[in-house]
């Protein structure tokens, strides 16, 4: 083994190249003048290696308040170096097993962020949902309302976005008014129901938190019945009272949307934009839909309609050939939910919900000035 060789120092004080020998013992190597001079001892556990051009072992004392440093390239004595000094690596193992730690922690860490966003961030909605303060829901579905607004309306020029204003549509609009006043009544909510008609020609319906509920221009073309259109809409009812779109805009927005919403912003970034879209797909989990029928079989019960409606038109929707039928996307399947409808709704009564010419009124709702 190599004990000595010759090698370039500089004494960190001054600008002079020192041709010197370093001598190697069992714990630190000395730096001597060739006359015999000794500059400095550093251990070998206080090394630190420099970054240096091919072929040049540099090194420095760790923590040193003077800026001294050698320079090896005897190829033998640079060796010996390395074998002694654990922090001296010239093969770059140790730098490979470095950026294999870091690898593996950047692997870890993406499992860690796809599991909490998998299943932490929906537990975490879960249990911070029912705590949510009514007046923080309401302001939160004020913002969500105001991009889907804007997500929705194609801004045609001299036409509504919104049925039921025109002149022609205002008795549509006072016959789905009496139709959800009645479904209002007998629904146990602790905010009121705010229903929009938008001109939209997918059959669908979907609930924004605080209470707002769109609904289609394709949804009230395709019900044959107003029980039909009523048992959506009672559905609807359903995820408010549920609180499922604030449930479905914490998990879809994330954990910034929640941590916003607890510092009173509700509109800020591009939270509010992610969570619009995640209550625009409309899509629940099999026992969330499970539990809005069922909350629709109930309000279509008391209020004297048919319980059975809402699983006539899903059947109606999932048989047709329409590729803007949005209402039964990424729902559980059509015939488990239809049998599940059926299965809890008691026998119907004959009571009619609104008259045959409300309910022809209703079906013009959106039919213009």
């Amino acid at each position: 083994m190599v004990r000595s060789g010759s090698a370039i120092f500089y004494d960190g004080k001054t600008s002079e190249r020192r041709n010197v020998t370093v001598d190697l013992d069992a714990t630190m190597l000395s730096i001597r003048a060739d006359q015999g001079h000794l500059f400095v001892r550093w251990p070998y556990d206080e090394l630190e290696q420099l970054a240096a051009p091919d072929g040049m072992l540099r090194l420095a004392k760790a923590r040193n308040a003077v800026l001294a440093r050698l320079d090896v390239r005897d190829p033998a004595l640079a060796a010996a170096i390395d074998e002694r000094a654990a922090n001296v690596d010239r093969s770059g193992k140790a730098h490979w097993r470095g950026r294999r730690r870091v690898i593996v922690w950047s692997i870890a860490a993406t499992v860690s962020l796809v599991l909490v966003g998998m299943f932490g961030v929906p537990m975490l909605a879960d249990l911070l949902t029912p705590l949510v303060p009514r007046a923080a829901e309401r302001r939160l579905g004020e913002a969500v309302d105001a991009q889907v607004r804007k997500m929705l309306d194609p801004g045609e020029p001299g036409k509504s976005f919104e049925c039921g204003l025109a002149a022609r549509e205002t008795a549509g609009r006072a016959a789905l008014d009496r139709l959800v006043a009645r479904l209002e009544g007998a629904a146990p909510l602790v905010v009121p129901l705010q229903v929009t008609v938008v001109r939209q020609s997918q059959a669908n319906a979907f609930a924004v938190p605080g209470g707002h509920v769109y609904v289609f221009e394709g949804l009230i073309d395709k019900a044959e019945t107003p029980d039909e259109l009523a048992a959506v809409m009672a559905h609807e009812i359903g995820h408010v009272a549920n609180r499922d779109g604030t449930r479905s805009v914490l998990q879809g927005a994330g954990l910034s949307f929640l941590f916003g919403m607890l510092l009173g912003d509700y509109a800020g970034g591009g939270a509010v934009v992610i969570a619009t879209r995640a209550v625009l797909r409309s899509s629940y989990s099999r026992e969330v839909e499970t539990r809005a029928d069922l909350y629709g079989v109930g309000l279509m019960a008391r209020i004297g309609g048919d319980p059975r409606a809402l699983g006539v038109i899903l059947t109606r929707i999932a048989g047709a050939n329409h590729p803007g039928m949005t209402l039964l996307l990424d729902h559980p399947d059509t015939q488990r939910r239809v049998d599940a409808i059926n299965a809890a709704a008691p026998p119907k009564t004959s009571a009619a919900l609104i008259d045959p010419a409300a309910w022809a009124a209703l079906k013009r709702v959106c039919a213009g000035s």
